[in-house]
């Protein structure tokens, strides 16, 4: 059975996962040093495209994923509980150490979290139906957007800017979901026969087989990463 499991498994997502993971870290260890530590750098232009497009990049493959796995709605639930545990860590952190490290009202695990739970919803769609919902998802995200910020920080939720509100990750339902909405289309499409499109060949890359097993494990990497990252830059400031 075990042997099945990881037979049936698409490698290029699992390595996809794991890129976009670790992607993740990095720019979260930016943070750390720049934010928490002060240090002065300039991360250059693929940290930039990292921060503006790999969480995107991520969303759209959890909805790919969602389209081919099961317990949606349990798998949701458990991400959802760990999205509300870190929220609950970090706004110790802000209120008891330092306002730098700020709030999470609505995160990257929240949000996925919720779209897993919607899911069964989701797959009685057809696929036009989807690919709507979700640029209509899209584009309320970007008139929220560019509206003036408001004082209500409940609304940061849906995706409006909120005036001086200290929040540190933020992944609103507007226009999040219409990534994830997109990435169930294009699982539908790329993947409808549940296996791999690229050749098995590439996945037996040492670096590959790396991102697969980063992939594999993300949820872990992205609960643990943020207190060992900035536990190893303590250390170092520490000694140097």
């Amino acid at each position: 059975m075990e042997n099945s499991a990881k037979k049936s498994r698409i490698w290029e997502l699992d390595a996809f996962r794991g890129l976009f993971i670790l992607c993740m870290v990095a720019v979260h260890a930016v943070f750390d040093l720049t934010v928490l530590f002060g240090a002065d750098i300039n991360p250059g232009p693929v940290y930039r495209i990292a921060k503006d497009y790999g969480s995107i990049l991520f969303i759209v493959l959890s909805g790919i994923c969602a389209t081919l796995g099961s317990r949606s709605v349990k798998r949701g639930l458990t991400v959802l509980g760990f999205g509300f545990a870190i929220s609950a860590v970090m706004a110790a952190l802000t209120a008891f150490v330092s306002e730098d490290f700020g709030y999470i009202y609505f995160g990257i695990l929240h949000l996925l979290g919720l779209c897993m739970i919607l899911y069964p919803l989701f797959k009685r769609l057809p696929t036009a139906a989807i690919c709507a919902i979700a640029a209509a998802f899209i584009a309320i995200g970007y008139v929220f957007r560019a509206m003036d910020p408001v004082d209500f920080v409940p609304l940061s939720v849906i995706g409006f800017t909120v005036k001086g509100a200290n929040i540190a990750d933020s992944f609103p339902i507007f226009p999040n979901v219409g990534y994830f909405l997109a990435g169930i289309a294009l699982g539908r499409t790329l993947y409808r026969e549940k296996r791999s499109l690229l050749p098995e060949k590439i996945g037996e890359n040492a670096v590959v087989r790396f991102f697969r097993l980063c992939g594999r494990y993300s949820l872990h990497i992205y609960v643990l990463h943020q207190p060992v990252v900035y536990g190893i830059i303590w250390l170092i400031y520490k000694i140097f």
